[in-house]
């Protein structure tokens, strides 16, 4: 009789081993690009979204690299102490390696990199833990859809989802209707998994991903400089975030 696939086994030893090589060149790459450019930034993220990442990535594709997560082995790379540091006080930032952030190497001077990133801000959907930064109130009618220019009524197919979320609709002409006024949320309240999802569908976007710069660390001069009024907020919805962070390339 066959042995079954589902009894197959797994050698932990095994994926350690990958892991720890894993590690290791991703702390050799780290080291490579510390040797190759001028300037390192840690950078923090606000509103983690990997497609904006993604663009920050292909838009700097040619004058820089960057290197999100896995603080740990970065910190590692550029050396926590003056004896371990791969290169001249990069230990001063290797020290402030906490939480969501990531390296980003570039020639770009540092005027250029700061005027870009506080340009950079897209906006995106809210995330249940978020506040919202406004009050929404959906007036008694047709639910309308804000995604399109100008906006377009729900189809009738969208009813039973529109209701799962909160609204109290009916059926008029095959289009979902509102007999009174709906609050979707109130500004400055946490938002309920519900109220998320409901302002995505009608296509309101609340948040925006920024990248806020703490500091930089300078080749010609072995000098950390920390930067001024470029944190990002923090939000409660900042743990939900953390796995789509965890998920985001290394490096490209």
């Amino acid at each position: 009789m066959p042995k079954s696939k589902r009894a197959k086994v797994v050698s932990l030893t095994k994926v350690a081993k990958k892991t720890r090589e894993q590690k290791n060149a991703l702390l050799q790459e780290v080291q490579e690009n510390a040797d190759k450019w001028q300037y390192c930034w840690l950078f923090e993220v606000g509103n983690m979204r990997n497609a904006h990442l993604k663009t920050v990535r292909r838009l700097w594709k040619d004058t820089a690299r960057i290197f999100f997560g896995r603080g740990a082995v970065m910190a590692k790379a550029l050396g926590m102490t003056p004896e371990e540091e791969h290169r001249p006080g990069m230990h001063k930032l290797a020290k402030q390696i906490k939480g969501q952030v990531g390296l980003f190497f570039t020639d770009s001077p540092p005027s250029e990199v700061e005027e870009w990133f506080d340009d950079f801000h897209p906006p995106d959907f809210a995330r249940a833990g978020n506040r919202a930064s406004r009050t929404v109130v959906l007036p008694a009618g047709p639910v309308m859809q804000q995604h399109s220019t100008p906006p377009e009524p729900f189809p009738h197919n969208e009813d039973p989802q529109l209701r799962k979320l909160g609204l109290r609709t009916r059926m008029e002409r095959g289009v979902p209707t509102l007999d009174v006024p709906h609050t979707v949320c109130e500004q400055g309240k946490v938002l309920s998994p519900e109220q998320a999802q409901l302002l995505k569908l009608i296509g309101i976007k609340m948040v925006a991903f920024r990248v806020g710069l703490r500091a930089h660390w300078d080749a010609a001069t072995s000098e950390v400089v920390q930067i001024e009024g470029q944190a990002v907020e923090v939000d409660e919805a900042a743990n939900g975030d953390e796995h789509e962070a965890n998920e985001a390339e290394m490096s490209e």
